[in-house]
């Protein structure tokens, strides 16, 4: 069945965070499994509130489907779900910490309660704590697509980052997903090329792939062209780092004469 998360959250489509997350708590309280215990339905309602305000919620993500909206009208939502699992959507959303303070305030249950109520075996929480740092969250595993992912909090970065991930597969069972990074490579366009736009061969070496790249009108030099996607491949089922293609734009031989020229009568 066709969705749209602005309906479903009840949100115009130019809504701020505040409006989203305004809308968010007023709806998660409505629908609340605690207060409808005679509505059967309001479950399916609630799960579909909880992902919308995921998306919504998330500028990376709601991008992405706002984009989605204008290419393809109704059929947005298979087409952002075809893209993105269950746990992609949860992986990074504050929803644990608002639908909690929602509970506390007005003696209902808490997220993991209603979480596991919901998805059962799949769903499952962590913490640890060690000197210098500490960790916790949700991991989803076991429904949807695609392998489990978890949001983590800690109070460093770097090596000590490192460790409490490997803590936390260990503790989980599962491997959590690491985002690959971006890589740059140079592109040396024809001034007419660069003026004109067009398509451009490119041989991505690492892939050992031929790409067509849609050269924009106007190119300036220096500028760079993203290929989403297509850096370097995430861990453990991970998105895949974008590719920067660093725009040079050939000097006809007679503009490098005038310029050496130009640099020696300085």
């Amino acid at each position: 069945m066709e969705k749209d998360y602005y309906q479903v959250l009840e949100v115009e489509p130019d809504a701020d965070a505040k409006a989203v997350k305004d809308a968010y708590r007023q709806l998660a309280f409505q629908y609340h499994p605690d207060r409808n215990k005679e509505n059967p339905g309001a479950a399916e309602k609630m799960k579909g509130i909880n992902e919308a305000y995921a998306v919504l919620s998330d500028s990376s993500k709601r991008r992405e489907y706002d984009a989605l909206r204008q290419q393809f009208g109704s059929s947005a939502y298979n087409q952002f779900r075809s893209n993105y699992s269950d746990q992609d959507i949860f992986s990074g959303s504050d929803i644990n910490q608002v639908f909690e303070e929602i509970a506390k305030a007005f003696g209902l249950r808490g997220f993991d309660d209603i979480f596991k109520e919901f998805y059962g075996q799949g769903y499952r929480t962590f913490e640890f704590k060690s000197q210098g740092f500490f960790g916790g969250g949700f991991i989803f595993s076991g429904f949807g697509k695609g392998k489990a992912k978890s949001v983590t909090q800690s109070s460093t970065g770097g090596y000590l980052e490192k460790l409490s991930r490997v803590f936390i597969e260990k503790v989980s069972g599962v491997e959590i997903p690491e985002s690959g990074a971006d890589s740059v490579d140079v592109v040396v366009l024809s001034p007419q090329l660069a003026r004109e736009g067009g398509p451009y061969a490119y041989f991505h070496k690492k892939k050992s792939k031929k790409l067509v790249v849609k050269i924009p009108l106007g190119v300036r030099d220096g500028q760079r062209i993203r290929l989403a996607g297509m850096g370097t491949e995430g861990k453990g089922g991970g998105k895949s780092g974008d590719l920067y293609l660093k725009v040079r734009i050939k000097m006809p031989l007679l503009q490098k004469v005038r310029d050496i020229i130009s640099d020696l009568s300085k």
